[in-house]
């Protein structure tokens, strides 16, 4: 991946990063990401983040690690798969993702934690970004593949979009024809989950229904982990988080330890890493 020319875009070794990255943090965020050239996700994910990161007109910066000449820097973050984005600030990891986002998710990313400076007088300023919907993400990945077969990652970036246009049955067909190498990744694992949140819905009950079940038992824990499932699916994170938490407060040993299992599974398939902390230790005191 050729290097930019862009000031906000810079290339940083093991030997460089504290400089680069770690005391630059204290005055800025740094965006970190861990690439190779042979990873066509990576390939993708690139260019955009130059995009982003030059939008934001030096609020942050975006530092490149090529995991291949930097092996000891990657360990050092415990790379298991690329591309692999992390955000520092003040000589911390604040935040971070797997995977190549689309563009929209990318700017949702960073607006979490940076506000855009304007731009300077000399530079015209930038038309608003159309986030891509998972259709066209699904055109365009199809499309590539056509063009080139011999890139299995762009079936686990096509296996998300269906996911994400609520295409299961799409996303579990490129899901199982992953190579091995590539149904260990992370974001496979996630998707993995997700799926199996959506089969636990199959021939369920309404969430009227579920709802009337626990109103009349308020120990029916099937009926909270069903309702913990459904919000889940539909966005409603915390709430599916308390109800998974609510059954294992009550019988943590519940259908073979269900609620943990599920309360597990979701951590992996929320993006939001602040949410995730506070129910990961709420659970691990009803545990411990």
């Amino acid at each position: 991946m050729p290097a930019t020319a862009s000031p906000h875009v810079f290339d940083t070794t093991t030997a460089t990063f504290e400089q680069d990255v770690l005391q630059a943090s204290l005055e800025q965020p740094i965006l970190v990401d861990f690439w190779a050239e042979w990873c066509g996700p990576c390939k993708t994910l690139g260019p955009l983040l130059e995009k982003v990161v030059a939008s934001y007109h030096g609020a942050v910066k975006l530092a490149k690690v090529d995991v291949d000449a930097e092996k000891q820097l990657a360990g050092m973050f415990g790379i298991r798969s690329i591309p692999t984005v992390v955000l520092v600030r003040d000589g911390q990891i604040a935040d971070g993702f797997a995977g190549a986002l689309p563009e929209g998710q990318l700017r949702e990313f960073l607006d979490r934690h940076v506000q855009a400076l304007p731009p300077a007088d000399d530079e015209p300023a930038e038309a608003p970004a159309i986030a891509e919907t998972p259709e066209q993400a699904i055109a365009r990945l199809q499309q590539a593949i056509a063009t080139d077969a011999d890139k299995p990652e762009l079936k686990l970036d096509l296996a998300v979009a269906f996911m994400q246009a609520g295409n299961a049955a799409g996303a579990r067909a490129e899901l199982d024809a992953l190579p091995a190498n590539l149904a260990e990744d992370d974001r496979a694992r996630r998707l993995r989950n997700q799926l199996a949140f959506a089969d636990a819905l199959k021939d369920a009950p309404t969430a009227q229904v579920l709802q009337a079940r626990l109103d009349q038992d308020p120990a029916d824990h099937a009926a909270r982990d069903l309702l913990g499932v459904r919000a889940l699916i539909d966005g409603r994170t915390d709430e599916a988080l308390e109800q998974f938490l609510a059954i294992l407060k009550a019988d943590r040993g519940w259908n073979d330890s269900q609620a943990k299992k599920r309360l597990i599974a979701a951590f992996s398939v929320i993006e939001d890493e602040d949410l995730v902390g506070t129910y990961r230790r709420r659970m691990s005191s009803l545990l411990f």
